[in-house]
């Protein structure tokens, strides 16, 4: 059947390409940013690109550092020559409604973030959990579509901007018995941990946010995953701020784990074996999925034995950090490499 696998392989690829379901989501948008402009001349489009470019490498690098980079510097200054497509939406009547969406090569931008010597990380991202509660006149109540759509509206849109999933609590009776929003506001840790693992998420965000009479937000920050827990404070001008700081701290803090710099490819290329693949869609999906990661070129069949496939993998990184990305994906198990043949071993699991 494997055998057979092989000689199919073009034509599986057309067919089930699309199929391998991963624990990470695959972000959409990495390489498209929208931007607020006043008008449509040609001086705030190349105003729009250069913001636009900054936003897309920030995307992919996972830091805002990136941008102190020489080379992303020298490249923000032709930003309009590299946009692919743009496109307008909202009012043009109404300026203060009109915004852009810029689209950039993929292979322009991964080869900048490459030349600059920046991570990459992969468009396959965890998804984060937040427990966000507001304290004002009223109380303290959790955000959520309900109680703030407007703060959830702008918490999406700010997640969005850095490339990182983004999944609210249902706030059923479930989390109601398992975290109040008192809990929730002194970020007690263990209260937080007990109502999360239903989700079974294990990056984490918890924030709580004041709104002052004069309009400026003031609050904290705390982001989780396993046993590591950073906390950042900030008071800022506005609620947007605060919301914006929270998804640029999960995907920081989610970029110095997953992301990986394309300096350590090795002389060959990458083995990798998967054991448990027993049909063609399985075998289809997983060359799928990992010639779609940014650091992989090809995925090269070497042999097949039984229910185990050998792969060669054409990448600029080495076995160490492409394990990093690899392991996002919840079908393939990491098992012990045994004996000198691949660098890199799983078992396929539905």
């Amino acid at each position: 059947m494997i055998k057979h696998i092989v000689r199919s392989f073009g034509f599986a690829l057309v067919l089930l390409g699309a199929t391998g379901a991963a624990w990470a989501e695959v972000i959409k948008d990495m390489y498209s940013a929208e931007v607020p402009v006043a008008d449509q001349s040609p001086a705030e489009l190349a105003r729009a690109s250069r913001l636009a470019l900054s936003e897309v490498v920030v995307k992919v690098s996972g830091s805002e550092a990136v941008l102190r980079n020489p080379v992303i510097a020298s490249a923000l200054a032709s930003a309009r020559n590299q946009v692919q497509r743009y496109s307008y939406g909202g009012d043009p009547a109404a300026p203060q409604q009109l915004a852009v969406r810029l689209l950039f090569d993929s292979a322009y931008i991964t080869g900048l973030v490459i030349e600059a010597g920046a991570p990459i990380w992969t468009a396959s991202r965890p998804a984060v959990l937040v427990w966000l509660v507001v304290e004002d006149a009223a109380g303290r109540i959790f955000v959520n579509p309900d109680t703030a759509p407007a703060l959830v509206a702008t918490l999406r849109e700010e997640f969005s901007r850095r490339g990182v999933p983004l999944q609210l609590p249902l706030f059923d009776l479930v989390d109601s018995a398992a975290l109040s929003p008192d809990q929730a506001w002194n970020l007690d840790d263990p209260a937080l941990a007990q109502a999360s693992a239903r989700y079974s998420l294990q990056n984490v965000l918890s924030g709580r946010l004041s709104l002052l009479a004069n309009g400026s937000a003031q609050g904290e920050w705390s982001f989780r995953n396993g046993e590591d827990v950073i906390r950042r404070s900030a008071t800022v001008a506005s609620e947007a701020l605060f919301l914006r700081d929270g998804a640029a701290l999960a995907a920081e803090a989610m970029a110095a784990r997953y992301a990986v710099a394309a300096t350590g490819a090795a002389e060959g290329g990458v083995t990798l074996a998967v054991t448990g693949v027993t049909a063609y869609a399985d075998y289809a999906a997983i060359i799928a999925w990992l010639e779609k990661l940014e650091l992989v070129e090809r995925a090269n069949v070497e042999s097949v034995s039984g229910d185990t496939i050998t792969l060669r993998l054409l990448a600029r990184a080495d076995a160490t950090q492409l394990a990093t990305t690899i392991e996002l994906n919840k079908h393939l198990v990491p098992l012990a490499v045994a004996g000198p043949g691949a660098q890199l071993n799983y078992q396929w699991q539905r």
